[in-house]
């Protein structure tokens, strides 16, 4: 663009085209995605008739250049294409730049806008296949049994809390609240209060802040890619593949109130401000000038250091929200190593460029390790994890400074990387043992628990190796797979830090998915990106779409090609505007979109039922709350031992104690498969008030265990079983029986020692009847006791005997007349 072109003549010029046009807009689109393909073009590099070419010179919005063409003012052009406000400022920014750089302020493209606007409304709507089987019987049942934790702690604090100012809940208690996952249990509790308390708002905050996080971390992906690429398109397509990426669905489905949409979000805004600053930096050197001006112009923008304090901000929650935090700090230590040797292979100095990075990380550290010991928050080894990447982050950039004045290969600075990183940690594992132990402890715990099915490996041989992603992550897992090696590529040859960020949480997150499936949530994120920018240009190659700006050839800098200081606000040259396609090509991008997006709009909402409950199930709790109520039990009367998968859903429920399943765990499979559950009564001893009974798969069941007793004849005996004593049936179904758990009422009957006698009676449970029966023998004292554990008139023999509720609930004796 000529430094004396006139703006405002320009605008005019470009606003009448398309006033006088009907066609304006693509011939507009088509002129600019040429300029964006090349420096300079010729007429036979564009698709326009001759007439139309020679007005486009002739207004002034093409012009001359060496013999050939450009666009004269490519952002004032696209500044009237979309109909965005056009400002200036002929101020000289610094004495290094020559010449005033004009400054376009853009705002979101309507077409763009609109298609993200969708998107998002996928994202939410996958996430809301289960409305029906979460919103039940007046409740929010949250699918799975780990939200019932985080709406325990929720619960506890709104009810501790006298308002959403009472931050000293927030201190760490001997309960332990605030041990592994502080500051998702601080967000859950904070919006609750913000909502107004109470149980409607924690149970809204159960069902919608997933959603809602959600939703909000598609903006943030949808920002990354456009950073990234200048494709608003490639943003639109990232965030589709989000919506729909079925594991990432299920785990912040509607109801799913558990860490991960904490740190879900929390990664997703590490990503976007890391970009952010990444490919700043990198538009900045694009638009000429040596590396110490682009650096500089860098670090004087104000921007730079809003987006430095927001990524601090991100490390601090993302650390304290769940357990296993230090691990993404593992990617991020990776980058920060590969990004010194990019620098330092472009001539950058590593310490300047990378200055607000690690500013954003002492920020994080700081604000870690504050919260942790002013308020307990964490164990001491994951608080001070940031602390440890950033003194490793400054010692490698340091290397990388000393590397720049040395003739060594660039594979030895990553080899002195590689022993920067290994010595921290012996120093650590030598000056802290505790802290050692304590993260050796952690990782034994993550990475060797087994028996839950987030522990198995994303390429696991249950699904052939290659299925498992198709199963957790979609079609697209295999087209974000051929992006990375482009980005590896890409990455090897050219100075291409935001791709080199992505790249590198993609790659360590994909190894950790492959060690425990858990992770793939995580990967799913930045996959995302790759995959909208493989879906993009996949549709590209079938002449459904123009190229992604980010796999075209680079061409060289042009002044003003790039706004200097909204560079980081506009990003720079943004693909132009999203258009709507012909019925022909509607066709073949839904084509496409079935082949991408099929296995997913499968795979999200069967996944999402495997972890809802049944209607069996529910009718198991309403049948428990109301018997409880009748018998005006408290906790710990009210305890359900059940399958420790579905506990927590159950004391929650029934009373609301739903933060361990531990007892459940280790006493229910012993139970069921014990051959007479009448034993476990003395077992009990007051601590089970409930049983529930589900149906094992893939098991086979002896006749005689408690497990077939209860499910299958519902304790009522018969055949050649004999009734149960101690569990009242108040839900029976084919796969779910509940049962109380009660003293019974003792019968005495008299009669000839040595004989048999039997008690029976119909009981109705869940609209059918069951046959009760029991059998004892008389004793030589002339006496059979029996115990029952029903109300209601039992037949003994010729003879009848009643026995009431209280009779059960309080153990009485009730004698039968001879």
């Amino acid at each position: 663009m000529a430094e004396d072109s006139d703006s405002g003549a320009i605008a005019d010029a470009t606003t009448s085209f398309l006033a006088d046009r009907e066609d304006g807009d693509r011939v507009l689109e088509t002129v600019l995605a040429t300029d964006g393909e090349h420096a300079t073009w010729t007429f036979d590099d564009i698709e326009l008739d001759s007439g139309t070419f020679g007005e486009l010179v002739s207004s002034g919005i093409v012009e001359n250049a060496d013999g050939e063409y450009r666009v004269a003012d490519p952002a004032v052009v696209e500044a009237a294409l979309t109909g965005d406000d056009l400002e200036t400022d002929h101020e000289t920014e610094s004495a290094d730049r020559a010449g005033g750089l004009e400054r376009v302020r853009r705002g979101v493209d309507p077409r763009a806008l609109i298609a993200l606007l969708g998107a998002l409304i996928v994202v939410a709507g996958a996430r809301s296949t289960a409305v029906r089987a979460v919103f039940r019987h007046g409740r929010v049942v949250s699918p799975g049994n780990d939200p019932y934790y985080f709406r325990y702690w929720m619960e506890t604090l709104v009810g501790d809390a006298s308002g959403p100012l009472d931050y000293g809940v927030l201190v760490d208690t001997p309960a332990g609240v605030f041990g592994t996952r502080p500051f998702a249990h601080a967000t859950n509790w904070v919006v609750a209060e913000l909502l107004g308390g109470g149980q409607g708002a924690t149970a809204t905050v159960a069902a919608w802040l997933p959603v809602v996080a959600s939703v909000a971390l598609g903006v943030a992906i949808y920002a990354c890619a456009v950073s990234l690429t200048r494709d608003a398109r490639v943003g639109v397509a990232s965030v589709l593949v989000f919506a729909v990426t079925p594991i990432n669905a299920v785990y912040t489905g509607l109801g799913f109130l558990d860490h991960q949409f904490h740190q879900y979000f929390w990664l997703g805004i590490t990503l976007l401000t890391l970009t952010r600053l990444a490919v700043d930096l990198q538009r900045r050197l694009e638009t000429g000038g040596d590396g110490r001006a682009a650096v500089r112009a860098h670090l004087r923008a104000p921007a730079t250091w809003l987006v430095a304090a927001a990524f601090g901000l991100s490390v601090t929650a993302g650390v304290h929200a769940w357990g296993g935090s230090p691990l993404l700090l593992v990617p991020l230590a990776g980058y920060v190593a590969l990004r010194v040797a990019m620098d330092a292979r472009a001539g950058l100095s590593p310490m300047r460029a990378n200055l607000p990075l690690f500013a954003g990380l002492a920020i994080g550290s700081a604000l870690s390790l504050a919260l942790h010991h002013r308020w307990g928050w964490h164990a001491e080894f994951v608080a001070t994890t940031p602390a440890l990447v950033l003194a490793g982050s400054i010692a490698v950039a340091a290397l990388g400074e000393l590397w720049q004045r040395l003739s060594v290969h660039l594979g030895g600075l990553l080899a002195l990387e590689g022993g920067v990183a290994a010595a921290g940690l012996l120093a650590f594992r030598q000056l802290q043992p505790a802290d050692w132990a304590a993260a050796m402890a952690r990782a034994q715990d993550l990475f060797a628990r087994e028996g839950a099915t987030e522990t198995a490996s994303l390429f696991s041989t249950e699904y052939f190796v290659i299925f498992g992603p198709l199963y957790q992550l979609g079609m697209g897992f295999y087209i974000a797979l051929a992006v990375l090696g482009w980005v590896a590529w890409l990455v090897s040859r050219r100075y291409e830090p935001g791709w080199l960020l992505v790249g590198t949480y993609a790659g360590s997150l994909l190894v950790l998915a492959g060690i425990q499936v858990r992770f793939a949530g995580q990967l799913a994120i930045p996959l995302a990106v790759l995959t909208g920018l493989g879906l993009v240009r996949l549709l590209a190659v079938v002449d459904l779409a123009r190229p992604p700006v980010s796999v075209r050839d680079p061409e060289p800098a042009r002044p003003g090609r790039a706004d200097d200081e909204a560079a980081m606000a506009a990003d720079g040259g943004l693909e132009p505007a999203i258009a709507m396609p012909d019925g022909r090509r509607l066709a073949y991008l839904l084509g496409i979109g079935l082949l991408v997006f099929g296995l997913s709009l499968v795979y999200v909402p069967s996944l999402t039922a495997d972890v809802t409950y049944s209607e069996a199930q529910l009718e198991a709790v309403d049948a428990i709350d109301d018997h409880a109520e009748a018998a005006n039990r408290t906790y710990p009367d009210t305890y359900v031992l059940s399958e420790w998968g579905d506990n927590r859903m159950y004391n929650h429920f029934i009373n609301g104690e739903s933060r361990s399943y531990g007892y459940a765990k280790n006493n229910y499979e012993a139970f069921v498969t014990s051959p007479d559950p009448d034993d476990w009564y003395d077992t009990f001893n007051g601590r089970v008030g409930y049983v529930v009974v589900t149906e094992f798969d893939d098991r086979d069941i002896p006749d005689d265990s408690a497990q077939a007793r209860l499910l299958e004849n519902q304790g009522a005996g018969g055949a050649d079983t004999d009734g149960l004593a101690h569990y009242q049936a108040l839900s029976v179904a084919d796969d779910v029986a509940a049962f109380a758990v009660v003293p019974g009422a003792t019968l005495t009957v008299p009669g000839e020692p040595g004989t048999t006698v039997t008690v029976e009676t119909d009981v109705s449970v869940s609209g059918d009847t069951i046959a009760y029966e029991r059998r004892a023998t008389v004793g030589d004292d002339g006496q059979a006791t029996v115990t029952v554990p029903y109300a209601g008139e039992y037949a003994v023999g010729d003879r009848t005997a009643t026995v009431t509720e209280a009779d059960v609930l309080d153990g009485r004796s009730v004698a039968v007349g001879a």
